[in-house]
């Protein structure tokens, strides 16, 4: 019934400057809806050489969870494919407020007008075509950041994006039936907002979801080799850890079992 593909699995700039793992961010579909979350550098590209190819002219809206370029780069090119140029005026993108900002924003002046409507992201709940999601809580990150939770039936696809470690993430993802994880260090480092492997972990513990996958590694991540930590996990522990790669495809909603 829908899929989230994850064109890109980078995180942190060393990662992404290099493209030792894609920065194409996720594509979102369900039913008869095409969205966009956080089109990276080469967002387009990989949209387009895709198995099955994805056609950014089906987006129905594009999502921002913040305005770093690893998240937002394409997000101009990816508004002009969606409107096809902008002769047709249609889709719905949703960003934070800064993303919009005159001297440090993101989107360019022109294409603002191209979308049916821009969206300013904050805590609520929002509805694109068949798709109903909610913005349970703020992150601490270094520019305004926001995780995301999609209703599809009943279940809830929630993706965290960038974040400090805090605990009401727990409270606000509780719900959970897949949760999706930024977990750029594989070491915890204190002058950086972002998971680490550790307190990834301990969240996944917390909430027990039926599903958890950790994406947007750094270099020490990459370093430490994702499939055998995926591997150790799951020998020794309960936990359903997945460690996605660039191109896994997820069907949704998972399979009641």
């Amino acid at each position: 019934m829908g899929f989230i593909k994850f064109l890109g699995t980078a995180g942190a700039r060393f990662v992404m400057i290099r493209q030792l793992r894609s920065s194409g961010g996720l594509w979102f579909n369900y039913k008869t809806t095409n969205i966009m979350i956080d089109p990276g550098p080469g967002a387009l590209l990989r949209c387009n050489s895709s198995r099955p190819k994805l056609d950014p002219t089906s987006l129905d809206g594009i999502i921002l969870t913040h305005k770093h370029l690893d998240h937002s780069n394409d997000i101009n090119v990816m508004i002009e494919a969606m409107t096809e140029g902008g002769f047709r005026k249609r889709g719905i993108v949703f960003v934070p407020r800064d993303a919009l900002d005159e001297k440090e924003g993101v989107i360019f002046s022109y294409v603002k007008d191209l979308p049916k409507e821009i969206v300013i992201l904050r805590e609520g709940n929002y509805k694109i075509g068949d798709v109903r999601f909610e913005v349970p809580v703020r992150n601490i990150h270094s520019v305004e950041t926001y995780g995301l939770k999609f209703k599809i039936q009943d279940q809830v696809i929630s993706l965290v994006s960038d974040t400090k470690y805090f605990e009401n993430l727990s409270e606000a993802y509780k719900d959970s039936t897949v949760l999706i994880l930024n977990v750029v260090f594989y070491q915890k480092k204190e002058e950086y907002e972002h998971l680490c492997l550790e307190e990834a972990l301990k969240l996944a513990e917390k909430l027990r979801p039926k599903l958890t996958i950790f994406t947007h590694f750094g270099m020490s991540m990459l370093k430490a080799k994702p499939h055998l930590l995926e591997e150790k996990i799951r020998n020794n522990s309960k936990l359903n850890i997945k460690f996605a790669y660039d191109g896994f495809n997820l069907e949704i909603p998972l399979p009641k079992s």
